[in-house]
């Protein structure tokens, strides 16, 4: 088996002022820019109503919901740019990154899945500021919910449907899985049903 070996050919300060230039949007894998591909108009939808959920949800919290042009550093000086994060430190206007993420919030597309479930949530695990990481459906109306553990070392994983409620007590959050649904017409999951043949 050969093995190729990465040596890094961009800082994360370099990544950041190259960025700024291009017209399509990345992320940085630790080394490089990865370039990262557009969603449907219902991955777009939901991440839309989720941000004015988590607008109106926070407001007089002193927590602030950002995304998706704004930078969450994880592993390695690796940087990614989930749909919606949400901090309570005050974050600086100029800032790239932003400063100690609670909750990240990601919308699956068929093409995201393994780097959404897999690869980030690695990542974001080892962000010791994230308590939770949501994964949203762009197909269903179902999500993926990953809780930091008591000891801080694991993810808790909740799986839940569009008649289920989104607790996210650190940010006294709570959001009807439905209303991150609303106008897309995706179908909703129900107790019993199977998903493919």
């Amino acid at each position: 088996m050969n093995i190729a070996l990465r040596t890094a050919g961009m800082t994360r300060d370099q990544f950041f002022v190259w960025a700024q230039t291009q017209a399509a949007r990345y992320e940085f894998d630790g080394f490089g820019p990865v370039a990262m591909t557009g969603g449907s108009i219902n991955h777009n939808r939901i991440a839309l109503i989720l941000h004015r959920i988590l607008f109106s949800q926070l407001q007089g919290s002193g927590c602030e919901a950002f995304g998706p042009d704004a930078g969450v550093a994880t592993i390695g000086d690796r940087v990614r740019y989930p749909d919606a994060v949400v901090t309570c430190t005050p974050a600086a206007g100029a800032a790239h990154l932003v400063p100690d993420p609670v909750a990240v919030f990601e919308v699956v597309s068929p093409s995201s899945g393994e780097i959404d479930r897999i690869v980030k949530a690695r990542e974001y695990r080892a962000v010791g500021s994230i308590r939770r990481y949501v994964i949203l459906e762009s197909l269903s109306m179902a999500a993926t919910l990953l809780s930091r553990s008591a000891s801080g070392a694991d993810w808790m994983l909740t799986t839940l449907v569009g008649g289920d409620t989104l607790h996210v007590s650190e940010l006294g959050l709570s959001i009807l899985l439905s209303d991150i649904y609303a106008g897309t017409g995706l179908p909703e999951i129900v107790e019993g049903d199977t998903l493919g043949p």
